[in-house]
């Protein structure tokens, strides 16, 4: 057949290594984008596109952004459009069957985790929670429900002993276009495989908001480096702090960079002790050595500057204060 006359629909900046490659491969033409409409962005909540749609300005390739991709004329003018293929990475929406059904040869969605684990929105964090020692890019056939379809391959790497939620985003990024390329060798010569999903194996990485990594000081320090890794650079972990003659009530401090020392105990979120290492607090079993911190509107400080700044002293609790409910910041 002629080149593959290709879609991609895509959001995230995870997503922007294989639109680069579909871009410049020559056994594809890239004939559409679709992505997530602009939205306002930062305190000035200046209208900014997605970086998909900054990727192809200029170059002729039709975009579309739809609100609700289900109930959009987008589907029809991209069906006029002729597309042998759909690519799909982290593109926000779940896609309907008018959509699946569009190409003639394939639907692909490549997704960054090894399916069955960790469908859904957050596969990333959810690996560095759950301590996997492995992760990696899951091609395969899109279905209608959320990550369920055959798989066509999976391609590996080892997650790294202090690998953060940024660090494995961008190797999978780097990873995703090698993966797409070895699929889309198999399918045009007809030998891409369908292997269905083990669904007894299945796990779901809900969608994470501005409070999902907030610190439970009751958690054991590993747990809690998991945490600050994975949350790391957003939403970031956080705990909740105090400021002496304050009266505005405690502030979210956000825990950038932190280590586990399992050899300390004391009372769960109480500050052991301020070195020029950081800034040492109790957990559960263990204790977490805060090394990198951000107090909300301030800038980024190594924690042992910032421990000086405000004369935080050994005896200090984070988190919830006495008294006040236990729940999360607004």
């Amino acid at each position: 057949m002629t080149k593959p006359r290709v879609a991609f629909m895509g959001t995230g900046e995870i997503g922007l290594p294989v639109l680069r490659w579909l871009r410049q491969a020559p056994s594809v033409e890239l004939v559409a984008l679709v992505t997530q409409p602009d939205r306002p962005v930062g305190r000035s909540q200046v209208l900014t596109p997605p970086g998909p749609k900054k990727e192809v300005s200029g170059s002729g390739v039709r975009v579309f952004q739809p609100e609700r991709l289900r109930r959009s004329p987008a589907v029809d003018e991209l069906r006029q459009l002729r597309p042998d293929l759909i690519v799909v990475m982290a593109y926000g929406q779940i896609l309907p069957k008018a959509v699946l059904e569009l190409p003639s040869l394939a639907c692909l969605n490549l997704h960054a985790s090894l399916l069955p684990k960790h469908r859904g929105a957050a596969p990333i964090q959810a690996a560095l929670l759950a301590g996997d020692r492995e992760t990696g890019i899951t091609v395969m056939h899109m279905a209608e429900s959320l990550d369920t379809g055959d798989i066509v391959l999976e391609k590996k790497f080892r997650i790294r002993r202090r690998d953060t939620g940024a660090d494995v985003h961008d190797r999978l990024a780097d990873l995703a276009p090698v993966a797409l390329a070895e699929a889309l060798e198999l399918l045009l010569a007809g030998k891409a495989p369908r292997v269905p999903q083990v669904e007894e194996e299945a796990t779901y990485a809900a969608k994470l908001d501005r409070d999902s990594g907030r610190i439970d000081w009751q958690q054991d320090c590993w747990c809690l480096d998991r945490l600050v890794r994975a949350m790391y650079s957003w939403p970031g972990a956080y705990t909740e702090i105090q400021l002496p003659g304050d009266g505005n009530g405690p502030r979210r401090l956000k825990v950038q960079r932190a280590l586990p020392v399992h050899r300390r105990k004391g009372s769960p979120g109480t500050v052991l002790g301020v070195s020029p290492r950081g800034i040492l607090v109790a957990c559960g079993a263990g204790a977490l050595l805060l090394k990198q911190v951000q107090l909300e509107g301030k800038r980024q400080l190594p924690a042992a500057e910032f421990a000086r700044g405000i004369r935080l002293q050994a005896g200090q609790l984070l988190g919830p204060q006495p008294g006040e409910p236990d729940q999360k910041n607004g």
